[in-house]
């Protein structure tokens, strides 16, 4: 399927590309001929990562995020998952002084926040360098809004992240021929 025609698929359920880019942003990481010869998965996976050439730290869509899961080395990891997340719900200050410490020698981790003027604080179960997602299910939980919550495509070690309606991700699913599967349960 031409790579055109998936762009279009995926903006009619509301992904599309950030402003500032481009198709060739995409194939200069991703061959065109395999986003084609596989489409709407490795086309998924490209819209949750950056563009791997000049200027760098630009995402290609904002409301997928390819999230590699065995990330944790040192403090200030929490903290960009977190904005992350945010992120992909549409609002990237939904929770505000978010701080993280830790030691992973030590066996020492939390997460805090604030939302809604209230503090929150965690303490992160550690295990190796592996995010805890329970730890971070609580957090989506906490920032889910309009109906959508976050759903996930197991990619190995990583997971493909989209924040969508119930519906948009019946779809995405049809799209890439395999479910799409919520991160927290109903």
């Amino acid at each position: 399927m031409k790579l055109e025609t998936q762009l279009a698929k995926l903006a009619e359920l509301g992904l599309i590309l950030n402003p500032d880019i481009t198709i060739e942003d995409i194939i200069y990481a991703v061959d065109r001929h395999d986003l084609e010869q596989k489409p709407f998965e490795l086309l998924l996976f490209s819209f949750g990562s950056e563009v791997e050439r000049e200027p760098w730290g630009r995402r290609i869509c904002n409301r997928v995020w390819n999230f590699d899961t065995e990330c944790i080395v040192s403090t200030g990891d929490y903290v960009k998952i977190v904005q992350n997340l945010c992120l992909l719900t549409g609002l990237p200050d939904a929770l505000t002084d978010i701080v993280d410490y830790i030691d992973l020698a030590a066996g020492e981790c939390w997460l805090e926040y604030t939302i809604q003027d209230k503090r929150q604080h965690w303490t992160v179960d550690i295990n190796d360098d592996w995010a805890d997602m329970l730890t971070l299910s609580y957090v989506m939980e906490e920032i889910q809004h309009d109906g959508c919550q976050f759903y996930a495509l197991d990619n190995g070690q990583a997971m493909i992240l989209v924040y969508c309606t119930p519906a948009i991700a019946s779809k995405l699913g049809d799209l890439c021929d395999e479910d799409l599967e919520p991160v927290i349960p109903a």
